[in-house]
């Protein structure tokens, strides 16, 4: 589900609060990583996700890994912090702006 323009800067607003609730190390992006994103956004829908790469593209490329893996929106970037976004189906907890 794609987001529009409103509904990106509702989530960064609401974000801009949160602390990184995982962070990604020197071990990189494993299954175990993934496994614990999904339950992040199964329980918060909105997280962020602090991913520490020795250069850009390995960072890019980690953060595009974890949008495809939990086939969640990808709503900002700042430096080594990324956020994500996932409707939780069964009980939603964020009411996004139509």
């Amino acid at each position: 589900m794609p987001l529009n323009n409103k509904q990106i800067r509702f989530l960064r607003a609401s974000a801009h609060s949160l602390k990184p609730v995982v962070l990604i190390g020197s071990a990189g992006l494993t299954d175990n990583i993934i496994n614990e994103i999904n339950q992040a956004l199964d329980d918060h829908e909105l997280i962020k996700v602090r991913v520490n790469a020795d250069n850009r593209d390995d960072k890019k490329e980690m953060i595009e890994k974890i949008y495809r893996s939990t086939e969640s929106e990808q709503v900002q970037t700042i430096g080594h912090i990324a956020v994500f976004y996932r409707r939780n189906k069964k009980n939603p907890r964020i009411e996004l702006p139509k």
